[in-house]
C-alpha cells in the first residue's frame, strides 16, 4: 500500500484478488475517483465478478490502501 500507485500496481493488485483465470478475461482501470473499472471479456464473466464483488473488494482495499479504492464498477 505504501508504493506508488501505477496501473501495473493495480493490475497486479486484480490479479494477485481474482486469480488468473479471471484475471485474463477482465481489465480494470483506477479512477481518479477512487472507483475500479472492471471490464469482462463476456456477459459470463460479468456474472462472475460482480458476485464476486463482495469478497474482491476488501482484498483489493488491503493491497491497495483503505482510501484507494472506494467501489467497484462494472463497466461497459
Amino acid at each position: 500500500a505504501r508504493a506508488p500507485l501505477t496501473p501495473e500496481k493495480v493490475e497486479f493488485a486484480w490479479r494477485t484478488v481474482v486469480g488468473p483465470a479471471m484475471a485474463r478475461a477482465t481489465r480494470v482501470q483506477l479512477a481518479e475517483s477512487g472507483t475500479l473499472l472492471v471490464r469482462a471479456a463476456d456477459a459470463n464473466w460479468r456474472r462472475e465478478v460482480e458476485g464476486a464483488f463482495p469478497m474482491i473488494l476488501p482484498r483489493v482495499r488491503a493491497l491497495l490502501g483503505e482510501a484507494t479504492v472506494r467501489r467497484l464498477l462494472l463497466a461497459e
